[in-house]
Parts: C-alpha cells; sequence; structure tokens
C-alpha cells in the first residue's frame, strides 16, 4: 500500500491529538537543531544546510510517509558518504547525487519493492553502522581536543596519524567545553529521558564558552553567520557525463535512505504498536530527498533517535512530524545569530555521543554469540567500511551475505518446508 498515513490518521483527528502533536513535533525539533547543524558540519557541509534538510526533507517525509510517527532528516549515517561526495565531486555533486537517489527511491517506492530490505543481512547493517560510528568520532576528536590540525585527511588511518601529531596543541578550554557538554548530555538523558536535553546541553557547554572565559570556535566564528531565510530553489547542473560519474553515489545515497527510513519505521512499531507502509515510505523518502536538493540540502532519511524522542514525547500521528519541521524554520528565520553561538567542542561532544549510539554497544556482548559466519560478515563490513570506503563495504558485505543464503538453501533437505510464524 502506497497511501500516506496522514490520510488515514485525519480520519479521527482531533485537539486532544493535535495538542500532543504540537508538543511532540516541538520537543523533537529541540533535539533535531543542534544534530542538524553538527551533523552538516561533519560532513563538510555548511551548517545551515542541516538545518534546511530538516525543514524541507523532514516535512515531505512526515507528509507523504508510511509511518505514524516518523521523524525524517540529516543522519549520522550520512556523514561518510556526504563527506566523500563532496571531497570528490563539490557540494553540486552531492546535490544532483541526491535528487538522483531520490529518483531511485521514487521507483524503488512505486514498484513495491519495500519488502527487499528484508533480504539485506542484519550483520551487514549492524558492520557498517558500527563501521560509521567509529569515523564519525575520530572526525571529531580535533574539536572535542581544541586541536589546531590543518586540512584534516578523509583517510582514517591518515587521520589518525595527523591528530597524534598534533597531540602537543590540545587546548584545555576547548576540551572543559566538550566534557562538560558530554556528561549534561548523559546526565539528562538518565535523569529526564523525555526532556529534550541535547539542545540544553549544548547551549549549556556554548554558554560556558562564550561567558566562562573559555575561549572555542563557534560556528559563526569558523563559518560565518548562519542564514535567516531559507535559499532560493534551483536545479543543479545536469549533464549526461555527471549522471554517469554520480550513478554509484546516488545508488550508495539511495541505498541508506532506504535502509535507515525502513528500519526507524520497524522499530516504531514495535515502540507503538503499529505497523508502517513500507512502500508509502520509500515514496516519502524519494520526495524528501529530492525536495532537499531543490533547496540545496543534504541526502535525509527517517531518523531512528529522534522518531523514538517523538514518541517518547507522546507524538501520535505525522503532524508531529510536520510540527518539529515547522518549528525548526521559525527557529532559523529568528535566532539563526543565536544558533551561530554554539561552540564547535560542544557539537564535538554531541556526535561523538550519537556515534557511540549508532553503535548500540548494548548488543556487543551478543555478538559474541553469533554464528561464525554472521559475525564473518559483520567484521569484514565494518573493517571494509573504515579502512576502505562505505560503498565496497555495503556491496562486500551484502554480496557474501546473499551467498551465505543461497548456499544454506542449497544445503536444505528436499522436504524441507517453512514453519508457520
Amino acid at each position: 500500500m502506497r497511501q500516506p498515513k496522514i490520510l488515514t490518521t485525519m480520519r479521527e483527528y482531533s485537539w486532544a491529538l493535535f495538542r500532543a502533536d504540537c508538543i511532540a513535533g516541538t520537543t523533537v525539533a529541540m533535539v533535531a537543531l543542534p544534530l542538524s547543524l553538527a551533523i552538516a558540519i561533519a560532513s563538510g557541509a555548511d551548517p545551515a544546510t542541516g538545518l534546511v534538510t530538516a525543514i524541507v526533507g523532514g516535512f515531505f517525509i512526515s507528509l507523504l510517509g508510511g509511518s505514524r510517527v516518523q521523524i525524517g532528516g540529516p543522519t549520522g549515517a550520512f556523514i561518510v558518504v556526504v563527506f566523500g561526495v563532496i571531497a570528490e565531486h563539490g557540494y553540486d555533486g552531492l546535490v544532483l547525487a541526491t535528487m538522483m537517489a531520490g529518483i531511485v527511491l521514487l521507483i524503488a517506492g512505486f514498484l513495491r519493492l519495500g519488502r527487499l530490505i528484508a533480504f539485506i543481512p542484519e550483520a551487514v547493517v549492524h558492520g557498517f553502522t558500527i563501521g560509521i560510528a567509529i569515523i564519525i568520532a575520530a572526525s571529531q576528536l580535533a574539536d572535542f581536543f581544541g586541536m589546531a590540525v590543518a586540512d584534516l585527511p578523509a583517510e582514517f588511518f591518515a587521520k589518525i596519524a595527523a591528530l597524534w601529531k598534533a597531540r602537543d596543541t590540545v587546548s584545555l578550554s576547548a576540551l572543559a567545553v566538550a566534557v562538560t557538554t558530554l556528561v549534561l548530555i548523559v546526565g539528562l538523558r538518565r535523569l529526564a529521558p523525555r526532556f529534550p536535553g541535547l539542545i540544553v546541553a549544548v547551549a549549556a557547554g556554548s554558554a560556558l564558552a562564550l561567558y566562562g572565559g573559555l575561549p572555542a570556535d563557534t560556528i559563526a566564528s569558523r563559518f560565518g553567520e548562519l542564514p535567516g531565510q531559507l535559499p532560493a530553489p534551483g536545479l543543479p547542473d545536469v549533464t549526461l557525463a555527471r549522471l554517469r560519474e554520480l550513478l554509484p553515489s546516488a545508488l550508495v545515497i539511495a541505498f541508506l535512505a532506504g535502509v535507515e527510513s525502513l528500519l526507524s519505521a520497524m522499530v516504531a512499531d514495535r515502540m507503538i504498536g503499529s505497523s508502517h507502509r513500507s512502500n508509502a515510505e520509500l515514496i516519502a523518502q524519494g520526495s524528501g530527498n529530492i525536495a532537499s536538493s531543490l533547496f540545496a540540502g543534504l541526502p535525509v532519511t527517517g531518523a531512528i533517535a529522534r522518531t523514538a524522542t517523538n514518541i517518547r514525547a507522546g507524538g501520535k500521528t505525522p503532524v508531529a512530524g510536520i510540527v518539529h519541521a515547522l518549528v525548526i524554520l521559525i527557529v532559523m528565520l529568528v535566532a539563526a545569530p543565536l544558533a551561530g553561538q554554539l561552540a564547535m567542542p560542544a557539537l564535538a561532544a554531541l556526535l561523538i555521543i550519537t556515534a557511540w549510539n549508532m553503535s548500540e554497544p548494548g548488543k556487543w556482548r551478543g555478538y559474541r554469540a553469533l554464528p561464525r559466519r554472521d559475525l564473518v560478515l559483520l567484521l569484514t563490513t565494518m573493517v571494509l567500511t573504515v579502512a576502505v570506503d562505505l560503498t565496497v563495504a555495503i556491496g562486500v558485505g551484502v554480496t557474501l551475505g546473499l551467498a551465505f543464503r543461497l548456499l544454506d538453501r542449497q544445503q536444505e533437505p528436499e522436504d524441507w518446508s517453512q514453519t508457520e510464524r
């Protein structure tokens, strides 16, 4: 079924539901705001593009999506691929690749390919997610410690070597801001899990830098003032040669957007006892990525952490996601200069916590009990993600996983029959 969930929920909508959605949407916006800025910066893009992505992409994912509570926006999973596309093809190349990915997702949704996620081995998903988390954490160490590193290499081992060489440039002021933010994020999450503690922690860390005599770079000092309005929509430069050149990147973006959004929707289903429409979700992801690219935004997908925050805050329908996008737009229009004062070490602490959560440390012990094939698949995908390239890691991981499945089927006895579930 490809009908947006909002059409279903509007049949019995009420003022009580609207009030709950407004509270949840505002809460999620306060979580998404600093994350969107931090993810854009870590991706090698202008910080404002993170806000644009959350506003435009998040709006369309909620409006057209197949989940009651899915929240869309830029996510950490895209940082590695976005950084690589910008470095190789420029920002205009990223915009075109994002638009192409959106078209691929639209086609997948119309062809009812949403259920194909079941064929992607879970070990592959865990492997590249942990690999991405390691890369994100490593990319934030320079800002976390306030190191003076010019032209930090993109390649993981070269980056670690450059950071080690720059260890004598650690700034105690920046480190104090980062640690303060880190402690507040963890503390507020444990003491008040429903409270939007991310924005409070990042704001407190930034205030410590601004008013506490602890000098640290801010968004404004490094990138200039944030704009107070959305950019005018426009099309990227399109040529046949450019399309061929960017097709592999577009396919990776589409793969990540599709997998992460459908995984997020599945997690949300378990939390609220509902079921999502996978093909409608893919169409929403396609529409969201096309819309984001028209405003020169980043790739967008369903965000598991923000979706869970929406549920915990009382979000009931896709209206909460629309409110979340509108609240970020209002902040951009009226408080952009204030957001520009957020400190870079505070945002680095936020992304390191995000990377830690992405790696799902609660599952680490369980990995040791996995069948040997699954463990090899997980470790292979993780190592290739960190040491080689995300595209190679996904290709090798999925290929190996499918090969293992085919091998298992060939070994099944002839009288085997599927059990009822």
